[in-house]
């Protein structure tokens, strides 16, 4: 058998490995499995929270890590994600955790389609379910709204510039309801298009250091709120 043959073969069986693994840990739930085991738990004047999310939840670290800095703050993002696979992990990422707090951001990635076809209604439920399992723990919720969007690189044509601001609303109605703390992100971040203001993002979505810059005061403020007795 040639070299040739050899390595076609590897790169077939290393796709359908690949492929399965995800298929059997579609909602990742390895990704922190190492990381929470470690984890101590918190101590007894601690004012732990738990940030939820996705690439835009995840990318605090990388583009301005120093927020997370001598806090109690955990990072349980993971790039891409949607909120089925969220609620999935759900327990195991925040519930587990003994958090006072959750941060959850989330529905970009729906409206994007990323695990298939969502509808707003879809969106809302999988997020409600989330804050569900949250309050049944004692878990206080942060609810954030999406982060406004023209449109997505990876999936052009999604119209996120119109579905957003409806989600958000949603979302906002929801907050309400529940006496829930809403954190408003999108105010802050859109342009008059429903795009994100130039200059806040590296690619029209997620946020660079001056867009978490904007985005740290609103959070530190909504978790206190969350906080009060």
């Amino acid at each position: 058998m040639t070299h040739r043959r050899l390595a076609q073969i590897f790169l077939i069986a290393s796709i359908v490995y690949n492929s399965e693994t995800q298929a059997q840990d579609w909602a990742d739930l390895k990704h922190f499995a190492m990381a929470n085991e470690k984890l101590q738990p918190p101590a007894e004047d601690e004012n732990r929270v738990v940030f939820m999310g996705n690439s835009i939840t995840i990318g605090w670290l990388e583009h301005y890590p120093e927020f997370f800095k001598n806090k109690p703050y955990l990072n349980r993002g993971i790039g891409g994600q949607t909120t089925p696979q969220m609620l999935l992990r759900f327990r195991q990422d925040v519930v587990a955790l003994n958090p006072k707090v959750v941060v959850l951001l989330a529905g970009t990635n729906d409206i994007a389609g990323n695990t298939g076809p969502m509808t707003l209604e879809m969106i809302m439920d999988n997020i409600k379910g989330m804050i569900e399992i949250a309050k049944a723990n004692d878990v206080k919720v942060v609810l954030a709204s999406v982060l406004p969007a023209a449109d997505y690189p990876w999936k052009p044509g999604c119209d996120p510039h119109l579905k957003i601001p409806k989600l958000n609303q949603m979302l906002l109605d929801y907050a309400d309801e529940q006496d829930l703390v809403f954190l408003d992100y999108y105010s802050a971040m859109k342009d008059e298009l429903n795009g994100m203001i130039e200059g806040l993002a590296y690619d029209g979505v997620h946020p660079n250091k001056e867009g978490y810059q904007v985005m740290a005061p609103l959070t530190e403020v909504a978790i206190r709120k969350a906080l009060r007795p």
